[in-house]
């Protein structure tokens, strides 16, 4: 029988290869309600180091609230800062106000500009600021993430937006939605932002992730035509890089359920990733998950709705796995 010691050295052994390693994973999103004011920013904890259960924080009320610009929140994105900190970024879009959605009105004349709050350490966040980002033709800034180029030192945010003639001042002939792409380093000053990702009938929603020296990329084709893409994988040798190569397209659409917001992330050992889609139109709305343990084979799994578990009406979002003490101080603070 080991000692005391002995065991008490095992255990400390552990938590630092786990802490180390990393452990446990943080969703930041937003919540779809048509009766509440729910557009704000909501905190959700892994159940442990399990990536497919989770709880919301905070008693289910939301971290993060915005009184400026429309005084709603929607896809927000949270990304590390190399040397420590964190940046979320967020649609400044509110859907829900007296009269409902008016969609056409949000892409001709949403808001250009994208919210941005800071934190040292996720539980203290700074008072969100609004940043202007899309150029003047531009309809809106939908679902900006922040990808780190690591060759420049740059954070390059994107985000999905239709562009306008200069001559059509009443904004009655939109160009379909693209992507557009700006430099920062500070999340106050951009770099003018440029056209990078178009399709035929539109393409919204990206989400970036770097492995084995190629980018991957997830995007909505935001056409309604029977050849869509809709949820779709594709990849690059660098960011910028042109010839694309194809890995999956229509991703769920076996379910007959359409969907957009894709999300990806690798597991803490690293042999695991999942893929994320938010299917919009089943209620209650939420995500449906995906795996591969190969990301270059495009070879996307669905996770069986028994062993994922997220609270409904959890929406558009981003997964940070969490370092060190990270995930037990969230915890703590539930």
């Amino acid at each position: 029988m080991p000692a005391i010691g002995t065991i008490s050295l095992s255990i400390d052994l552990e938590v630092t290869r786990m802490r180390r390693a990393g452990f446990g994973y943080l969703l930041v999103h937003f919540v779809e309600d048509p009766d509440t004011h729910s557009e704000q920013i909501y905190f959700s904890l892994s159940d442990g180091d399990d990536p497919l259960r989770w709880r919301r924080l905070w008693g289910g009320n939301p971290r993060l609230a915005s009184q400026i610009g429309t005084t709603g929140i929607r896809d927000p994105h949270i990304v590390r800062r190399p040397g420590g900190g964190f940046y979320i970024v967020a649609t400044d879009l509110r859907v829900w106000l007296p009269g409902g959605p008016q969609w056409q009105a949000f892409r001709q004349f949403g808001s250009r500009s994208i919210l941005v709050w800071e934190s040292p350490d996720l539980l203290e966040w700074s008072e969100p600021r609004l940043v202007e980002i899309a150029p003047e033709n531009a309809g809106m800034a939908w679902a900006p993430e922040a990808y780190f180029d690591e060759e420049s030192g740059d954070f390059l945010v994107h985000f999905a937006s239709c562009l306008y003639g200069a001559d059509d001042l009443e904004r009655a002939h939109p160009g379909p939605a693209q992507i557009l792409v700006a430099r920062t380093r500070d999340f106050r000053s951009f770099s003018q932002a440029v056209p990078y990702l178009e399709m035929a009938g539109g393409v919204i929603d990206m989400t970036v992730v770097k492995d084995a020296g190629r980018v991957h990329r997830f995007a909505k084709h935001d056409d309604s035509a029977s050849d869509s893409w809709q949820v779709f994988h594709q990849s690059v040798p660098g960011f910028f890089s042109r010839d694309p190569r194809l890995h999956a397209r229509n991703i769920g659409g076996d379910s007959g359920f359409p969907a957009e917001g894709p999300l990806i992330f690798r597991t803490h050992d690293e042999e695991r990733w999942y893929l994320w889609i938010d299917e919009y139109s089943r209620m209650p709305q939420g995500y449906r998950a995906f795996t591969t343990v190969d990301i270059e084979s495009g070879d996307w799994v669905a996770v069986p709705p028994e062993r994922f578990d997220v609270p409904p009406n959890t929406k558009h979002g981003a997964v940070l796995p969490l370092q060190g003490d990270e995930w037990q101080k969230l915890n703590e603070l539930a």
